[in-house]
């Protein structure tokens, strides 16, 4: 078993491990940044085709390196992903990809991430894995649908042509479901259900838009944080529903285009068919669940989560695990902390944090 030992391993190389990276380098301090993925930025590339951020250029880059388009254009995913790329050859990020930590745990002294029957032992690790999970959050009773409806997860949908001929239902009504039941809906009669999680004041791209946003980022920024009673009670109804406000579509988009709106959710089946908790069931060819994701901590062999599976942090910081930071992590200090402009000050926050730790060394 080949054994490597670094002072922080960061494990997942989105924006907020390169971020995290590229403060510590600043303060000197040694670093390596792992991620499964074979190509950096490829956690966006992988989303559907049509995603764009929600944030204008100007606000999209991380520390020393501005975002290279008009500065109140929205980058594309793919965009995103090669911003990525060159963020980490510009300031010489030392970045391993395909490495995939399957287990991370405590000697009583440092670290040990086995991956691939190797072992990185580190005196700090920053886990980075990004705000929302990989794992696709489907109901049980799904797999008891007629097999003859075409199922996928928005982590899997990339454009309307998978869907086959017929109705369209979309789960989930926060940003994204509502833009995938708006793309779908130019093809297909499409239904989106789920609770209104509230809208941006005005559509994004607008004149009125461009001009509230810097409002609204001040205030997911500086207003909405966990120090703060409003924030504290936006993120815990945020922790209870999940899912963000729509952003780029918004109700009357989805109306313009004749999308069926429920606000019930999706508690079972009848006939095969999915069901509301009202007791309507809709009959449809195609389901998207566009219903978020959740973490797999699995790997993470440390007693550092709560009853909900959630880590048990403040700003990242893991007080009694010392040594043991996240980062990226949703409403980690604020509304912006799953968001571009918010993963620069988080990191910086926890390099501060690494840098001032001093880990005695055995005798």
């Amino acid at each position: 078993m080949a054994t490597q030992h670094i002072d922080t391993l960061i494990i997942g190389a989105g924006q907020a491990g390169l971020s995290t990276g590229y403060q510590l380098r600043r303060r000197g301090r040694e670093c390596l940044i792992v991620d499964g993925n074979s190509r950096l930025g490829d956690n966006w590339r992988m989303h559907y085709d049509s995603l764009r951020v929600f944030t204008p250029a100007k606000v999209s880059g991380l520390a020393g390196l501005p975002f290279p388009a008009a500065p109140n254009s929205y980058p594309t995913k793919d965009e995103l992903g090669q911003y990525l790329e060159q963020y980490a050859i510009q300031f010489d990020l030392p970045v391993r990809l395909n490495t995939r930590i399957d287990s991370l745990t405590f000697d009583g002294t440092r670290y040990l991430a086995g991956y691939d029957g190797e072992t990185i032992t580190a005196d700090n690790v920053v886990v980075a894995t990004g705000p929302y999970g990989r794992l696709p959050n489907i109901p049980d009773f799904a797999k008891d649908l007629d097999p003859a409806i075409r199922q996928l997860h928005s982590g899997d949908y990339k454009r309307p042509g998978q869907m086959q001929p017929g109705p369209v239902l979309v789960v989930g009504a926060s940003h994204s479901g509502a833009d995938i039941a708006y793309e779908i809906a130019a093809e297909h009669p499409t239904i989106l259900v789920g609770r209104d999680p509230g809208q941006f004041p005005a559509p994004l791209e607008s004149w009125r838009g461009r001009h509230l946003f810097p409002v609204v980022l001040f205030a997911f920024k500086h207003v909405l944080t966990r120090r703060t009673p409003i924030g504290r009670k936006v993120r815990a109804e945020m922790m209870a529903h999940h899912g963000g406000p729509m952003l780029r579509v918004q109700r009357q988009d989805l109306a313009a285009r004749k999308v069926e709106r429920h606000v019930e959710r999706v508690t079972g089946i009848a006939d095969g068919k999915p069901a509301l908790a009202d007791g309507t069931v809709l009959d449809v060819t195609n389901i998207v669940w566009a219903t978020g994701f959740r973490h797999d901590y699995s790997w993470l062999k440390l007693p550092v989560f709560d009853d909900h599976g959630w880590p048990i942090e403040y700003r990242g910081v893991v007080e009694h695990q010392p040594g043991l930071y996240f980062c990226g992590l949703f409403f980690q200090f604020a509304f912006s902390s799953s968001m571009i402009p918010g993963a620069g000050r988080d990191a910086e926050f926890i390099a501060q944090q690494i840098a001032r730790r001093r880990v005695a060394v055995p005798a």
